[in-house]
């Protein structure tokens, strides 16, 4: 098994690593790849030393199974070029993810679609997952009709720059703007580039991704998406309309027992998911459940996941691991 981690240098690329390790992916080879930039850099990882290569190297060495975290751009020219020498690439970034011929995949929810000649397959947004990941057992059993979502994501999901921007601003010094605006100490309701109809390319990542999943067009679904100066992971507020009437227990009891699910619902005692305890966790953290009472069949949840885990190195490892355990690597 040669495993081959495209943006091993990255935010995500390093969290990919540190999953990799902590579910014992069996790999006989790993390969460390990035940009020719970063070709020759040196990373430690699992009590060996290993020497970042270039694409072109990589793909010429032919690895089995590929999992990209270097941009859309980058996906777009190299992921077809390692398709084509017989790698099964996984890739995080959102190139593929609309294209009709890919399939776009959260393992619990729709890992069975996956087949043997899928050789680029696409992991969703990091806001995406955590939400249709909570919404799967709910809308098996009660059909979803329409969903509002306004999220509070944190500046990892940009990047390092981002990070160090924020933790700049913090200490008073003087940082390199990644976003327009400031962040410390700030919101700013504006994620990735606005589209022609006022909606950000986030939001629209949102709409479009979740009716894909779901295999659903019928769904409405309506996003505003916030960045907010937090680490540990992104936060969402979701409103629900389903087809049919639900009961408050049994619809807690279903989230509890989903796998990769852990619902913290207990307000009495200030129990709510929180991006500080989501951090460097896999799972999709679930509360604050309780019905819209302006609107029959409708349920407002918080729902928090670390950003850089499932909703992008973990879930990407995940679809792996299912890919080796159908025997289709």
């Amino acid at each position: 098994m040669k495993l081959a981690v495209v943006g091993a240098t990255g935010l995500v690329g390093s969290e990919i690593l540190e999953v990799l390790g902590e579910h014992n992916f069996p790999f006989d080879e790993l390969l460390l790849v990035a940009s020719e930039r970063s070709a020759g850099k040196k990373i430690a990882y699992k009590g060996k030393e290993y020497t970042v290569i270039g694409l072109k190297q990589a793909v010429a060495e032919k690895p089995d199974v590929a999992i990209f975290s270097a941009g859309g751009g980058t996906s777009l020219e190299w992921a077809p070029q390692f398709s084509e020498a017989g790698t099964i690439v996984i890739d995080n970034s959102s190139a593929w993810r609309m294209d009709p011929s890919k399939k776009l995949v959260v393992p619990e929810i729709n890992g069975k679609s996956l087949r043997i000649d899928d050789r680029i397959i696409a992991n969703p947004n990091c806001s995406t997952i955590q939400m249709v990941l909570a919404l799967a057992p709910l809308h098996e059993k009660y059909g979803i009709k329409r969903i509002v979502v306004s999220t509070y994501q944190s500046v990892t999901g940009t990047g390092k720059d981002a990070v160090d921007q924020m933790m700049a601003e913090r200490s008073g010094e003087t940082a390199k703007m990644v976003y327009p605006y400031k962040i410390d100490l700030n919101v700013l309701p504006h994620i990735d580039v606005f589209q022609e109809n006022g909606y950000t390319k986030e939001e629209m990542k949102m709409i479009n991704e979740t009716k894909k999943i779901f295999e659903d067009d019928s769904i409405q679904v309506t996003a505003t998406a916030v960045r907010i100066p937090v680490m540990g992971g992104h936060s969402e507020a979701v409103n629900v309309e389903f087809h049919k009437d639900f009961d408050l227990t049994e619809l807690r009891a279903l989230l509890s027992n989903t796998p990769g699910i852990i619902v913290e619902d207990d307000p009495a005692n200030n129990i709510y998911p929180m991006p500080l305890n989501a951090h460097k966790k896999d799972e999709v953290f679930v509360g604050r459940l309780r019905r819209d009472e302006t609107q029959a069949n409708t349920l407002n949840m918080w729902i928090v996941a670390d950003n850089l885990r499932k909703g992008a190195a973990t879930n990407a490892v995940q679809i792996a691991e299912y890919l080796l355990e159908h025997s289709m690597v």
